[in-house]
């Protein structure tokens, strides 16, 4: 029981992280129809950002910076290279994010150099141990971070101006622009929104250890997320990610137990299951329910 509870704690504090970034994918799909592949450049320049701001003015301040950084860099890849695209096929717009990333990626990945480099997180790999069951303070960091991140989301949405005006943008365009809403507006505030998330992710998802190149991996994990609770529902990446964090972490744990016996001759699949698990319930979910379990079914008249 102890070891299932572990893999529990690690999967909650894994899907926090996806949960973060699969809220920026649902963020700007809301606000624009379209998926933003640039999420994973993001993620990676809010980690580099923050290891290179640490060493001089803190891990806190350099959070913050980083975040609200990269969430500068969001608006400008949006200013410059997507409000011109508008009205454009949606299909043209994901393939702009896609060069977007690899440009972002590239700079990013140049700065990190030939030495290690950490985000100088206080929490590291430190662990509590109760019970028998091994809780790392980074996965209760991350969780208790993403908790407050939400709940901030909720009232901003809810309660504020350009939240309000962004819930009925996602509703209607049209309807929204004759009430006077500006929607530059609102694609700008998504897309900041979706990059400092990505960066306050990608802090996460590089505590402890050296960041690496590939951190930017993360990133696509949440498109199973996003995938599972529903491309238009913010409440569906947050369900979607611990869904997909905690059946990561169960498999990771008890792969071996799932592939001994007829199928040991195997020894690819059973040392590589878990990084490959939330892509096969991607898979199964897209058979069942292609538009997720939250996501708005899209009803055609011919």
């Amino acid at each position: 029981m102890s070891e299932f509870l572990t893999a529990v704690v690690v999967g909650l504090g894994s899907g926090s992280i996806y949960a973060l970034v699969a809220l920026g994918f649902v963020i700007i799909y809301k606000s624009m129809g379209v998926i933003s592949f640039a999420q994973p450049a993001f993620l990676l320049s809010g980690a580099v950002l923050v290891s290179l701001l640490s060493p001089s003015i803190g891990f806190w301040g350099a959070l913050a910076v980083g975040v609200v950084g990269i969430a500068v860099l969001a608006l400008g890849v949006e200013r410059v290279a997507i409000r011109p695209m508008v009205g454009k096929a949606v299909f043209v717009i994901a393939i702009i994010t896609i060069g977007i990333d690899i440009v972002v990626r590239t700079v990013a990945g140049a700065f990190l150099g030939v030495n290690p480099r950490y985000v100088g997180d206080p929490w590291g790999l430190g662990s509590w141990t109760v019970g028998g069951v091994v809780i790392q303070h980074r996965h209760v960091a991350a969780l208790a971070t993403a908790a407050v991140v939400m709940l901030a989301l909720f009232l901003f949405f809810r309660f504020t101006p350009i939240g309000l005006a962004m819930r009925a943008a996602s509703l209607d365009q049209e309807a929204a622009m004759a009430q006077g809403v500006n929607v530059g507006t609102v694609f700008a505030v998504s897309w900041a929104l979706a990059g400092g998330l990505a960066a306050l992710a990608g802090v996460f998802a590089a505590t402890g250890e050296p960041i690496s190149n590939t951190l930017w991996i993360v990133a696509l994990v949440a498109l199973p997320v996003i995938i599972l609770g529903g491309l238009d529902s913010l409440g569906g990446a947050v369900l979607g990610g611990f869904i997909i964090g905690i059946a990561q972490a169960l498999v990771s744990t008890y792969h071996r137990d799932l592939f001994s016996g007829d199928v040991a001759f195997l020894p690819e699949l059973t040392n590589n299951l878990g990084p490959v698990t939330p892509f096969i319930v991607m898979f199964l979910v897209l058979m069942v329910r292609p538009y997720g379990l939250f996501g708005t079914k899209e009803v055609e008249r011919v």
